[in-house]
Protein backbone atom coordinates (compact mmCIF):
# COMPACT_ATOMS: atom_id res chain seq x y z
CA UNK A 1 0.00 0.00 0.00
CA UNK A 2 1.03 3.70 -0.74
CA UNK A 3 1.34 6.04 1.82
CA UNK A 4 -0.19 9.40 1.66
CA UNK A 5 1.64 12.30 2.76
CA UNK A 6 0.48 14.87 4.74
CA UNK A 7 0.42 17.57 2.08
CA UNK A 8 -2.89 16.00 0.94
CA UNK A 9 -5.09 16.05 3.72
CA UNK A 10 -5.47 19.71 3.38
CA UNK A 11 -6.88 19.50 -0.15
CA UNK A 12 -11.02 19.05 0.88
CA UNK A 13 -13.23 16.60 -0.84
CA UNK A 14 -15.83 18.45 -3.06
CA UNK A 15 -18.81 16.93 -3.78
CA UNK A 16 -20.66 19.03 -6.11
CA UNK A 17 -20.10 22.38 -3.84
CA UNK A 18 -18.23 25.37 -4.72
CA UNK A 19 -15.61 26.54 -2.54
CA UNK A 20 -17.52 29.30 -1.73
CA UNK A 21 -19.98 27.28 0.50
CA UNK A 22 -17.14 25.65 1.87
CA UNK A 23 -16.15 29.07 3.08
CA UNK A 24 -19.36 30.05 4.56
CA UNK A 25 -20.23 26.92 6.40
CA UNK A 26 -17.00 26.84 7.96
CA UNK A 27 -17.21 30.84 8.85
CA UNK A 28 -21.09 29.66 10.25
CA UNK A 29 -18.98 26.71 12.03
CA UNK A 30 -16.35 29.13 13.77
CA UNK A 31 -19.21 31.30 14.83
CA UNK A 32 -20.88 29.17 16.26
CA UNK A 33 -17.66 27.97 18.53
CA UNK A 34 -17.19 31.03 19.63
CA UNK A 35 -20.77 31.61 20.65
CA UNK A 36 -21.80 28.58 22.85
CA UNK A 37 -19.06 28.04 25.30
CA UNK A 38 -21.34 26.11 27.89
CA UNK A 39 -20.89 22.09 28.39
CA UNK A 40 -22.29 19.71 30.07
CA UNK A 41 -21.29 16.40 29.12
CA UNK A 42 -17.71 14.43 29.30
CA UNK A 43 -16.51 12.20 26.24
CA UNK A 44 -14.43 9.71 27.50
CA UNK A 45 -12.11 7.80 25.01
CA UNK A 46 -10.26 4.71 25.35
CA UNK A 47 -7.53 3.86 22.38
CA UNK A 48 -6.85 0.50 22.35
CA UNK A 49 -5.71 -0.42 19.39
CA UNK A 50 -5.20 -1.01 15.78
CA UNK A 51 -5.60 -3.50 13.11
CA UNK A 52 -4.56 -4.45 9.19
CA UNK A 53 -2.45 -1.04 8.85
CA UNK A 54 0.48 -1.10 6.13
CA UNK A 55 3.87 -1.89 6.86
CA UNK A 56 5.92 1.39 7.97
CA UNK A 57 8.44 1.76 4.57
CA UNK A 58 12.28 0.50 5.06
CA UNK A 59 14.08 3.39 5.07
CA UNK A 60 16.54 2.91 7.60
CA UNK A 61 14.47 4.53 10.23
CA UNK A 62 11.96 3.78 12.93
CA UNK A 63 9.13 4.43 12.78
CA UNK A 64 6.11 4.85 15.19
CA UNK A 65 2.70 5.40 15.04
CA UNK A 66 0.19 7.73 16.83
CA UNK A 67 -3.69 8.92 16.85
CA UNK A 68 -5.08 12.31 16.94
CA UNK A 69 -8.56 13.56 17.96
CA UNK A 70 -10.40 16.71 17.77
CA UNK A 71 -13.68 17.45 19.38
CA UNK A 72 -14.53 20.59 18.44
CA UNK A 73 -11.87 22.85 19.35
CA UNK A 74 -9.75 20.59 21.63
CA UNK A 75 -7.22 18.81 20.09
CA UNK A 76 -5.64 15.26 21.82
CA UNK A 77 -2.57 13.42 20.87
CA UNK A 78 -2.22 9.65 22.14
CA UNK A 79 1.41 8.56 22.70
CA UNK A 80 3.68 7.29 19.86
CA UNK A 81 4.12 3.51 19.60
CA UNK A 82 6.40 1.12 18.07
CA UNK A 83 5.03 0.92 14.39
CA UNK A 84 3.76 -2.33 13.32
CA UNK A 85 0.24 -3.85 11.59
CA UNK A 86 -1.41 -3.97 15.13
CA UNK A 87 -0.27 -1.41 17.31
CA UNK A 88 -1.50 -0.78 20.67
CA UNK A 89 -2.19 1.97 22.87
CA UNK A 90 -4.57 1.48 25.94
CA UNK A 91 -4.64 5.25 26.62
CA UNK A 92 -7.59 7.21 27.90
CA UNK A 93 -8.54 10.94 26.72
CA UNK A 94 -11.67 13.00 28.34
CA UNK A 95 -12.89 15.96 26.21
CA UNK A 96 -15.95 18.05 26.43
CA UNK A 97 -18.76 17.80 24.06
CA UNK A 98 -20.27 21.35 23.04
CA UNK A 99 -23.18 21.50 20.13
CA UNK A 100 -20.24 20.32 17.45
CA UNK A 101 -20.96 16.24 18.46
CA UNK A 102 -18.43 15.20 15.07
CA UNK A 103 -15.43 13.17 16.31
CA UNK A 104 -12.33 13.57 13.89
CA UNK A 105 -9.75 10.49 14.71
CA UNK A 106 -6.66 10.02 12.60
CA UNK A 107 -3.71 8.19 12.51
CA UNK A 108 -0.18 9.27 11.97
CA UNK A 109 3.18 7.51 11.18
CA UNK A 110 6.01 9.27 12.21
CA UNK A 111 9.47 8.45 10.78
CA UNK A 112 12.14 11.00 8.54
CA UNK A 113 8.78 12.95 7.66
CA UNK A 114 5.17 13.11 9.76
CA UNK A 115 2.95 10.62 7.05
CA UNK A 116 -1.03 10.30 7.04
CA UNK A 117 -2.20 6.61 7.37
CA UNK A 118 -6.10 6.90 7.64
CA UNK A 119 -8.75 8.73 9.51
CA UNK A 120 -12.48 8.39 10.26
CA UNK A 121 -15.30 10.67 11.78
CA UNK A 122 -17.81 9.73 14.51
CA UNK A 123 -20.85 11.64 14.90
CA UNK A 124 -21.41 11.04 18.70
CA UNK A 125 -25.16 12.18 18.76
CA UNK A 126 -25.81 8.87 17.32
CA UNK A 127 -24.52 6.98 20.59
CA UNK A 128 -26.46 6.83 23.66
CA UNK A 129 -25.30 8.55 26.74
CA UNK A 130 -24.30 7.01 30.32
CA UNK A 131 -23.24 4.06 28.18
CA UNK A 132 -19.97 2.49 26.91
CA UNK A 133 -19.54 2.17 23.32
CA UNK A 134 -17.12 -0.62 21.75
CA UNK A 135 -16.18 0.47 18.20
CA UNK A 136 -14.32 -0.94 15.35
CA UNK A 137 -14.28 1.92 12.86
CA UNK A 138 -12.88 1.29 9.67
CA UNK A 139 -9.96 3.86 8.27
CA UNK A 140 -10.49 5.32 4.65
CA UNK A 141 -9.25 4.28 1.97
CA UNK A 142 -9.06 1.08 3.40
CA UNK A 143 -5.83 1.93 5.59
CA UNK A 144 -7.37 -0.67 8.23
CA UNK A 145 -9.69 -0.69 11.10
CA UNK A 146 -9.24 1.40 14.62
CA UNK A 147 -10.70 0.07 17.97
CA UNK A 148 -11.59 2.77 20.59
CA UNK A 149 -14.21 2.83 23.58
CA UNK A 150 -16.28 5.99 23.55
CA UNK A 151 -18.91 6.92 27.04
CA UNK A 152 -20.35 10.07 27.44
CA UNK A 153 -21.52 11.47 30.84
CA UNK A 154 -23.36 14.05 31.86
CA UNK A 155 -21.86 15.72 34.65
CA UNK A 156 -23.22 19.00 34.69
CA UNK A 157 -26.72 20.87 34.87
CA UNK A 158 -27.82 17.06 35.33
CA UNK A 159 -31.94 16.89 34.70
CA UNK A 160 -32.48 14.42 38.04
CA UNK A 161 -36.23 14.53 38.00
CA UNK A 162 -35.90 12.88 34.39
CA UNK A 163 -33.86 9.68 36.11
CA UNK A 164 -36.74 8.27 37.38
CA UNK A 165 -36.16 4.45 38.55
CA UNK A 166 -36.37 2.00 35.90
CA UNK A 167 -38.27 -1.40 36.20
CA UNK A 168 -35.19 -3.52 34.79
CA UNK A 169 -37.38 -6.42 35.51
CA UNK A 170 -39.73 -5.66 32.87
CA UNK A 171 -37.07 -3.86 30.39
CA UNK A 172 -33.88 -6.13 30.86
CA UNK A 173 -35.59 -9.65 31.70
CA UNK A 174 -34.06 -12.94 31.02
CA UNK A 175 -35.79 -13.42 27.30
CA UNK A 176 -34.94 -10.08 26.65
CA UNK A 177 -31.48 -9.92 27.04
CA UNK A 178 -29.54 -9.41 23.75
CA UNK A 179 -28.93 -12.28 21.10
CA UNK A 180 -24.78 -11.52 21.14
CA UNK A 181 -23.57 -14.88 23.05
CA UNK A 182 -20.68 -12.73 24.58
CA UNK A 183 -23.42 -10.60 26.36
CA UNK A 184 -24.56 -12.95 29.03
CA UNK A 185 -27.02 -10.57 30.97
CA UNK A 186 -27.43 -6.84 32.06
CA UNK A 187 -26.87 -5.29 35.40
CA UNK A 188 -29.34 -2.21 36.04
CA UNK A 189 -27.51 0.19 39.16
CA UNK A 190 -29.46 2.80 41.02
CA UNK A 191 -27.29 5.38 42.66
CA UNK A 192 -29.11 7.23 45.10
CA UNK A 193 -26.20 8.69 47.02
CA UNK A 194 -23.88 8.80 50.42
CA UNK A 195 -23.53 10.02 53.92
CA UNK A 196 -21.04 10.38 55.97
CA UNK A 197 -17.97 11.78 54.02
CA UNK A 198 -15.55 14.20 55.13
CA UNK A 199 -14.78 17.85 54.94
CA UNK A 200 -18.32 18.35 52.70
CA UNK A 201 -16.79 17.04 48.94
CA UNK A 202 -18.09 18.03 45.63
CA UNK A 203 -18.68 14.16 45.14
CA UNK A 204 -19.04 12.28 41.86
CA UNK A 205 -18.68 8.21 41.29
CA UNK A 206 -17.21 6.64 38.85
CA UNK A 207 -19.00 3.15 37.92
CA UNK A 208 -17.15 0.39 36.11
CA UNK A 209 -17.34 -3.57 35.43
CA UNK A 210 -14.00 -4.39 33.30
CA UNK A 211 -14.09 -1.90 30.57
CA UNK A 212 -17.33 -0.27 30.84
CA UNK A 213 -16.66 3.10 33.08
CA UNK A 214 -19.51 6.02 33.82
CA UNK A 215 -18.87 8.91 35.67
CA UNK A 216 -21.49 10.87 37.64
CA UNK A 217 -22.22 14.63 38.07
CA UNK A 218 -20.94 16.78 40.80
CA UNK A 219 -23.30 16.69 43.63
CA UNK A 220 -22.49 19.97 45.05
CA UNK A 221 -20.92 20.06 48.66
CA UNK A 222 -22.12 18.18 51.36
CA UNK A 223 -21.31 15.15 53.53
CA UNK A 224 -24.63 13.73 52.15
CA UNK A 225 -24.30 13.66 48.53
CA UNK A 226 -27.77 12.95 46.23
CA UNK A 227 -27.34 11.67 42.69
CA UNK A 228 -30.26 9.74 41.82
CA UNK A 229 -28.92 8.05 38.45
CA UNK A 230 -29.53 5.23 36.82
CA UNK A 231 -26.75 2.93 34.63
CA UNK A 232 -27.26 0.09 32.69
CA UNK A 233 -24.18 -1.72 31.78
CA UNK A 234 -23.71 -5.53 29.83
CA UNK A 235 -22.57 -7.79 31.84
CA UNK A 236 -19.94 -10.02 29.70
CA UNK A 237 -18.74 -12.12 32.81
CA UNK A 238 -20.66 -13.31 35.94
CA UNK A 239 -17.25 -13.69 37.87
CA UNK A 240 -16.88 -9.35 37.43
CA UNK A 241 -17.28 -7.39 40.03
CA UNK A 242 -18.89 -3.67 39.70
CA UNK A 243 -16.32 -1.43 40.83
CA UNK A 244 -17.24 2.09 42.68
CA UNK A 245 -15.21 4.89 43.58
CA UNK A 246 -16.63 8.15 45.35
CA UNK A 247 -13.99 11.20 44.34
CA UNK A 248 -13.74 14.81 45.21
CA UNK A 249 -13.91 17.42 42.18
CA UNK A 250 -11.44 19.72 43.88
CA UNK A 251 -8.45 20.66 42.40
CA UNK A 252 -5.86 19.27 44.47
CA UNK A 253 -7.82 15.40 44.39
CA UNK A 254 -7.94 16.40 40.74
CA UNK A 255 -4.38 16.18 41.06
CA UNK A 256 -3.90 13.35 43.02
CA UNK A 257 -6.34 11.51 41.46
CA UNK A 258 -7.46 10.37 44.58
CA UNK A 259 -10.48 8.52 45.85
CA UNK A 260 -12.02 9.36 49.00
CA UNK A 261 -13.68 5.58 49.39
CA UNK A 262 -13.98 2.70 47.03
CA UNK A 263 -16.27 -0.59 47.06
CA UNK A 264 -16.24 -3.64 45.06
CA UNK A 265 -19.08 -5.55 44.73
CA UNK A 266 -18.81 -9.21 42.71
CA UNK A 267 -21.76 -9.24 40.58
CA UNK A 268 -23.05 -12.60 42.00
CA UNK A 269 -23.48 -11.38 45.07
CA UNK A 270 -26.21 -8.97 44.40
CA UNK A 271 -29.46 -9.26 45.67
CA UNK A 272 -32.11 -7.94 42.99
CA UNK A 273 -34.89 -5.25 44.30
CA UNK A 274 -33.38 -4.34 47.35
CA UNK A 275 -32.14 -1.00 48.68
CA UNK A 276 -29.36 -1.07 50.75
CA UNK A 277 -25.66 0.82 52.45
CA UNK A 278 -22.38 -0.97 50.91
CA UNK A 279 -19.65 0.90 53.21
CA UNK A 280 -16.60 2.09 51.55
CA UNK A 281 -12.82 1.22 51.64
CA UNK A 282 -9.58 3.05 51.68
CA UNK A 283 -7.21 2.89 49.25
CA UNK A 284 -6.43 -0.95 49.89
CA UNK A 285 -9.88 -2.11 50.09
CA UNK A 286 -8.69 -3.50 53.79
CA UNK A 287 -9.60 -0.70 56.25
CA UNK A 288 -12.71 1.37 56.37
CA UNK A 289 -12.37 5.03 54.86
CA UNK A 290 -11.98 8.21 56.37
CA UNK A 291 -15.23 9.89 57.93
CA UNK A 292 -18.43 8.71 59.94
CA UNK A 293 -18.93 5.73 58.43
CA UNK A 294 -18.77 6.38 54.95
CA UNK A 295 -21.34 4.27 53.25
CA UNK A 296 -23.26 4.69 49.93
CA UNK A 297 -26.62 3.63 49.07
CA UNK A 298 -27.23 1.31 45.66
CA UNK A 299 -30.66 -0.45 44.18
CA UNK A 300 -29.09 -3.14 41.88
CA UNK A 301 -30.96 -5.62 39.77
CA UNK A 302 -29.37 -8.22 37.27
CA UNK A 303 -31.09 -10.43 34.62
CA UNK A 304 -28.63 -13.10 33.36
CA UNK A 305 -28.73 -15.89 31.26
CA UNK A 306 -26.92 -19.18 33.05
CA UNK A 307 -26.43 -20.98 29.99
CA UNK A 308 -24.53 -18.27 28.59
CA UNK A 309 -22.54 -17.49 31.70
CA UNK A 310 -21.18 -21.09 31.73
CA UNK A 311 -19.86 -21.25 28.88
CA UNK A 312 -18.22 -17.74 29.09
CA UNK A 313 -16.22 -19.16 32.32
CA UNK A 314 -14.43 -21.56 29.95
CA UNK A 315 -13.01 -18.45 27.38
CA UNK A 316 -10.93 -16.29 27.53
CA UNK A 317 -11.48 -13.06 30.65
CA UNK A 318 -11.80 -10.14 29.10
CA UNK A 319 -8.58 -7.69 30.17
CA UNK A 320 -8.91 -4.51 31.49
CA UNK A 321 -7.48 -1.51 28.94
CA UNK A 322 -6.34 0.69 31.78
CA UNK A 323 -4.60 -0.68 34.85
CA UNK A 324 -2.62 1.08 37.16
CA UNK A 325 0.82 0.12 36.93
CA UNK A 326 2.54 -2.05 39.47
CA UNK A 327 4.34 -0.52 42.71
CA UNK A 328 6.90 -1.99 44.88
CA UNK A 329 4.60 -3.51 48.29
CA UNK A 330 7.16 -4.62 50.90
CA UNK A 331 4.15 -5.24 52.68
CA UNK A 332 2.60 -7.50 50.08
CA UNK A 333 6.71 -9.11 49.62
CA UNK A 334 6.61 -9.98 52.81
CA UNK A 335 3.66 -11.42 53.23
CA UNK A 336 4.14 -13.41 49.73
CA UNK A 337 7.63 -14.80 50.88
CA UNK A 338 5.60 -16.22 54.46
CA UNK A 339 2.82 -17.41 52.45
CA UNK A 340 5.84 -19.74 50.13
CA UNK A 341 7.84 -20.14 53.20
CA UNK A 342 4.83 -21.97 55.04
CA UNK A 343 3.61 -23.46 51.94
CA UNK A 344 6.69 -25.08 51.48
CA UNK A 345 7.03 -26.17 55.12
CA UNK A 346 3.74 -27.72 55.25
CA UNK A 347 4.69 -29.67 52.15
CA UNK A 348 7.66 -30.87 53.80
CA UNK A 349 5.93 -32.02 57.15
CA UNK A 350 3.03 -33.39 55.11
CA UNK A 351 5.89 -36.12 53.93
CA UNK A 352 6.93 -36.63 56.94
CA UNK A 353 3.76 -37.63 57.87
CA UNK A 354 3.19 -39.74 54.96
CA UNK A 355 6.54 -41.45 55.80
CA UNK A 356 5.52 -42.11 59.30
CA UNK A 357 1.77 -43.08 58.72
CA UNK A 358 3.48 -46.50 57.38
CA UNK A 359 5.48 -47.24 60.65
CA UNK A 360 2.06 -47.83 62.67
CA UNK A 361 2.71 -45.66 65.35
CA UNK A 362 -0.53 -45.70 65.81
CA UNK A 363 -1.87 -48.77 65.18
CA UNK A 364 -5.61 -48.17 65.47
CA UNK A 365 -5.21 -45.40 63.00
CA UNK A 366 -2.62 -47.63 60.57
CA UNK A 367 -5.12 -50.47 60.65
CA UNK A 368 -8.02 -48.46 59.73
CA UNK A 369 -6.48 -46.17 57.07
CA UNK A 370 -5.07 -49.84 55.30
CA UNK A 371 -8.62 -51.18 55.45
CA UNK A 372 -9.87 -48.12 53.74
CA UNK A 373 -7.61 -48.29 51.43
CA UNK A 374 -8.12 -51.85 50.33
CA UNK A 375 -11.91 -50.97 49.93
CA UNK A 376 -11.42 -47.84 48.34
CA UNK A 377 -9.30 -49.62 45.67
CA UNK A 378 -11.28 -52.69 45.32
CA UNK A 379 -14.15 -50.64 44.21
CA UNK A 380 -12.90 -47.98 42.24
CA UNK A 381 -14.07 -47.41 38.82
CA UNK A 382 -12.81 -44.70 36.77
CA UNK A 383 -16.70 -42.95 36.14
CA UNK A 384 -16.17 -42.82 40.27
CA UNK A 385 -13.40 -40.71 39.78
CA UNK A 386 -15.30 -37.28 39.27
CA UNK A 387 -17.26 -38.40 42.10
CA UNK A 388 -14.95 -38.19 44.65
CA UNK A 389 -13.81 -34.59 43.55
CA UNK A 390 -17.21 -33.66 44.70
CA UNK A 391 -16.79 -34.81 48.15
CA UNK A 392 -15.05 -31.44 49.13
CA UNK A 393 -17.82 -29.57 47.29
CA UNK A 394 -20.46 -31.63 49.35
CA UNK A 395 -18.61 -31.74 52.74
CA UNK A 396 -17.76 -27.39 52.96
CA UNK A 397 -21.70 -27.57 52.42
CA UNK A 398 -22.79 -29.67 54.51
CA UNK A 399 -20.83 -27.88 57.46
CA UNK A 400 -22.06 -24.22 55.92
CA UNK A 401 -25.46 -25.63 56.19
CA UNK A 402 -24.93 -26.64 59.96
CA UNK A 403 -23.15 -23.10 60.67
CA UNK A 404 -19.98 -24.64 60.63
CA UNK A 405 -18.18 -22.73 58.48
CA UNK A 406 -16.66 -20.00 61.13
CA UNK A 407 -14.82 -23.51 63.12
CA UNK A 408 -13.32 -24.61 59.58
CA UNK A 409 -10.12 -23.21 58.68
CA UNK A 410 -8.15 -24.17 55.88
CA UNK A 411 -4.11 -23.46 55.63
CA UNK A 412 -4.75 -20.59 53.34
CA UNK A 413 -7.52 -19.00 55.65
CA UNK A 414 -5.59 -19.69 58.71
CA UNK A 415 -1.95 -18.32 57.19
CA UNK A 416 -3.90 -14.97 55.98
CA UNK A 417 -5.56 -14.85 59.65
CA UNK A 418 -2.00 -15.37 61.07
CA UNK A 419 -0.22 -12.38 58.90
CA UNK A 420 -3.10 -9.93 59.56
CA UNK A 421 -2.95 -10.46 63.03
CA UNK A 422 0.77 -10.34 63.25
CA UNK A 423 2.41 -6.78 64.69
CA UNK A 424 5.80 -7.36 64.67
CA UNK A 425 8.64 -4.86 65.10
CA UNK A 426 10.89 -4.20 61.91
CA UNK A 427 13.50 -6.24 63.85
CA UNK A 428 11.68 -8.95 63.94
CA UNK A 429 10.27 -8.92 60.49
CA UNK A 430 13.64 -8.63 59.23
CA UNK A 431 14.46 -11.71 61.38
CA UNK A 432 11.82 -13.53 59.76
CA UNK A 433 12.90 -12.58 56.10
CA UNK A 434 16.00 -13.92 56.67
CA UNK A 435 14.82 -17.26 57.61
CA UNK A 436 11.74 -17.46 55.27
CA UNK A 437 15.04 -16.36 52.50
CA UNK A 438 16.99 -19.26 53.55
CA UNK A 439 13.52 -21.92 53.36
CA UNK A 440 12.24 -20.82 49.99
CA UNK A 441 15.37 -20.93 48.46
CA UNK A 442 16.17 -24.19 49.80
CA UNK A 443 12.50 -25.40 48.67
CA UNK A 444 13.21 -23.98 44.82
CA UNK A 445 16.45 -25.64 44.92
CA UNK A 446 14.65 -28.73 45.78
CA UNK A 447 12.34 -28.27 42.96
CA UNK A 448 14.17 -27.41 40.28
CA UNK A 449 17.27 -30.09 41.22
CA UNK A 450 14.24 -32.60 40.57
CA UNK A 451 13.35 -31.18 37.57
CA UNK A 452 16.88 -31.40 36.26
CA UNK A 453 17.52 -34.83 37.59
CA UNK A 454 14.20 -35.71 35.85
CA UNK A 455 15.66 -34.22 32.71
CA UNK A 456 19.02 -35.42 33.16
CA UNK A 457 17.78 -39.65 33.66
CA UNK A 458 15.45 -39.24 30.21
CA UNK A 459 19.01 -37.84 28.01
CA UNK A 460 21.60 -40.84 29.34
CA UNK A 461 23.35 -38.59 31.35
CA UNK A 462 23.51 -41.57 33.68
CA UNK A 463 22.98 -44.41 31.27
CA UNK A 464 22.49 -47.15 33.83
CA UNK A 465 20.03 -44.97 35.59
CA UNK A 466 18.20 -44.36 32.43
CA UNK A 467 18.14 -48.31 31.13
CA UNK A 468 16.63 -49.00 35.03
CA UNK A 469 14.23 -46.79 34.44
CA UNK A 470 13.32 -48.22 30.80
CA UNK A 471 12.82 -51.59 32.22
CA UNK A 472 10.70 -50.28 34.98
CA UNK A 473 8.34 -48.85 32.98
CA UNK A 474 7.89 -51.60 30.09
CA UNK A 475 7.30 -53.87 33.25
CA UNK A 476 4.74 -51.67 35.28
CA UNK A 477 3.04 -51.68 31.62
CA UNK A 478 2.70 -55.09 31.20
CA UNK A 479 1.96 -55.39 34.92
CA UNK A 480 -1.38 -53.13 33.99
CA UNK A 481 -2.62 -54.84 31.11
CA UNK A 482 -2.59 -58.27 33.31
CA UNK A 483 -3.46 -56.94 36.16
CA UNK A 484 -6.19 -55.09 37.21
CA UNK A 485 -5.68 -51.73 38.68
CA UNK A 486 -7.51 -52.05 41.64
CA UNK A 487 -4.91 -54.94 42.82
CA UNK A 488 -2.07 -53.15 41.74
CA UNK A 489 -3.12 -50.22 43.84
CA UNK A 490 -4.41 -52.69 46.96
CA UNK A 491 -0.76 -54.41 46.62
CA UNK A 492 0.70 -51.15 46.60
CA UNK A 493 -1.08 -50.23 49.83
CA UNK A 494 -0.49 -53.53 51.72
CA UNK A 495 3.41 -53.20 50.56
CA UNK A 496 3.88 -49.92 52.35
CA UNK A 497 1.79 -50.84 55.51
CA UNK A 498 3.81 -54.33 56.03
CA UNK A 499 7.37 -52.57 55.27
CA UNK A 500 8.28 -52.07 58.64
CA UNK A 501 7.55 -55.82 59.54
CA UNK A 502 9.49 -56.96 56.70
CA UNK A 503 12.12 -54.96 57.50
CA UNK A 504 12.30 -53.46 61.14
CA UNK A 505 15.39 -51.74 60.93
CA UNK A 506 14.68 -49.50 57.58
CA UNK A 507 15.32 -46.35 57.36
CA UNK A 508 11.93 -43.72 56.79
CA UNK A 509 12.24 -42.99 52.81
CA UNK A 510 9.90 -42.24 49.79
CA UNK A 511 11.11 -44.97 47.30
CA UNK A 512 10.59 -42.63 43.93
CA UNK A 513 12.48 -39.73 45.71
CA UNK A 514 15.48 -41.84 46.73
CA UNK A 515 15.41 -43.19 43.09
CA UNK A 516 16.20 -39.78 41.64
CA UNK A 517 18.30 -38.87 44.30
CA UNK A 518 20.82 -41.14 42.45
CA UNK A 519 20.80 -38.73 39.18
CA UNK A 520 22.81 -36.30 39.40
CA UNK A 521 21.77 -32.39 38.70
CA UNK A 522 23.35 -29.87 36.32
CA UNK A 523 25.30 -28.86 39.37
CA UNK A 524 26.64 -32.19 40.15
CA UNK A 525 27.17 -32.77 36.24
CA UNK A 526 29.77 -29.63 36.49
CA UNK A 527 31.59 -31.26 39.42
CA UNK A 528 31.98 -34.57 37.06
CA UNK A 529 33.09 -32.36 34.46
CA UNK A 530 36.72 -33.76 34.02
CA UNK A 531 39.44 -31.51 32.27
CA UNK A 532 41.99 -32.43 29.84
CA UNK A 533 44.79 -33.64 30.79
CA UNK A 534 48.38 -32.62 28.48
CA UNK A 535 49.99 -35.91 27.14
CA UNK A 536 53.99 -35.42 27.41
CA UNK A 537 55.74 -35.04 24.13
CA UNK A 538 57.57 -38.54 23.19
CA UNK A 539 60.33 -36.21 21.18
CA UNK A 540 60.77 -34.76 24.69
CA UNK A 541 60.87 -37.97 26.28
CA UNK A 542 63.72 -39.38 23.51
CA UNK A 543 65.76 -36.67 24.38
CA UNK A 544 65.82 -36.58 27.76
CA UNK A 545 66.86 -40.37 27.77
CA UNK A 546 69.64 -39.73 24.85
CA UNK A 547 70.59 -36.76 27.66
CA UNK A 548 70.75 -39.19 30.33
CA UNK A 549 72.77 -41.74 28.52
CA UNK A 550 75.67 -39.86 27.64
CA UNK A 551 76.14 -38.01 31.05
CA UNK A 552 76.51 -41.80 32.47
CA UNK A 553 79.23 -43.10 29.54
CA UNK A 554 80.65 -39.70 29.90
CA UNK A 555 81.06 -41.07 33.76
Amino acid sequence: MAWRPSSLISIPKLTGSSSSSIFVSSFNKSKLKKSDRRWNTIVTIVLVEAKCLPSAPDDGVSHSVYCKFQLGNETFKSKSVPSSQRPEWKERFQLHLYNDSILDVSLWDKGKMKNFMGSCILDLSSFEKERTHEIWQQLDDGYGEIHISITMCAIRFPDISSSPSIDCEEKHGVLKLPSDWNVVGMLHVNLIGAKGLTSRPNAYCTLEIDNERVETHRAGASTEPKWKKCYVFKVYDVTSTLDLKVYDSSLSNAILNESIGKVSIPLLRITNNVTRWYALKDRNKRNSAKGNCPRVQLQMYMAWNPVKATARLFQSKEVKYIKKPPKFDVALIYSNMKFVSDLLSLAAELNEYYKRLFEWEDKEFSFFVLLGWLIFCFYLRLWSVPLLLLIPFFGHWILRKRDLDVTFFTFFEYNDFIIFQEDKTFTGKLQDLQKMTFTIKNGIEFIVSHIERLYNLITFKVPFLSYVSMILLIVASVGLYLIPFNYLLMTLGIYKFTRKYLNPGRILNNDLLDFLSRVPDNEILKDWKELGVPEPNQDAQVHSSRITRSISTSI
